[in-house]
């Protein structure tokens, strides 16, 4: 199996409107491969403007915010490449799109590196950031996985945040439980027959 590096991926319409998305890219012969969802902001802006920027960032905030209707986070432009990255980035990598593999669910954007430049440094992770993060994916995932499933791994991730969560994970945290809620709410809610009147 590939790698794969959970990062903040931005991209641009022809506007040249930023977009900010949580993505895993995937380690690819020196490049890196970005792999949207149809439908997607970001699988439109790649065939749009074929360039991205991975953001990465330790902030959890910004990977739950993304999922959860938060989606303007500080940019600023890029070096090689007419989109913008996160201000608050510890590193980017600004990537060019070199050809697509397309597919009906996921296409592939293969990209390779035009420049990597780091900004502030890192100071590692504690788990409740990991939890925050394995939490995100499956609130991306709502609607592919079966509810059972979100709410066992949710209990355990639970057990990360409350043990090592600062106040930042516990807001991202607190989102995505939100979020989960939210879904599951409206889920029950259409399921529900309306009463004869």
């Amino acid at each position: 199996m590939p790698m794969i590096r959970e990062t903040i991926v931005s991209t641009a319409d022809d506007a040249g409107r930023v977009h900010l998305a949580p993505i895993g890219i995937i380690a690819d012969d020196g490049g890196w491969i970005i792999a949207p969802f149809r439908p997607s902001t970001t699988l439109d802006n790649l065939r749009a403007v074929p360039f991205a920027a991975a953001n990465f960032t330790d902030d959890v905030r910004i990977f739950a915010g993304c999922l959860t209707g938060r989606s303007q986070w500080p940019t600023t432009p890029c070096t090689d490449i007419p989109v913008r990255r996160l201000a608050d980035s510890l590193a980017h990598v600004e990537l060019a799109v070199t050809r697509i593999t397309e597919d009906e669910l996921r296409p592939r954007f293969h990209c390779r590196v035009l420049r990597t430049v780091a900004h502030a440094p890192f100071k590692g992770f504690n788990r409740a950031q990991a939890a925050v993060i394995e939490a995100a994916i499956l609130v991306s995932r709502l609607g592919m996985l079966p509810r059972d499933k979100v709410e066992r791994e949710m209990a355990y991730l639970e057990i990360a945040v409350t043990k090592t969560a600062s106040a930042t994970e516990e807001e991202a945290w607190s989102r995505l439980k939100q979020a989960i809620a939210a879904f599951y709410a409206e889920t029950e809610a259409n399921k529900t027959p309306l009463a004869n009147s």
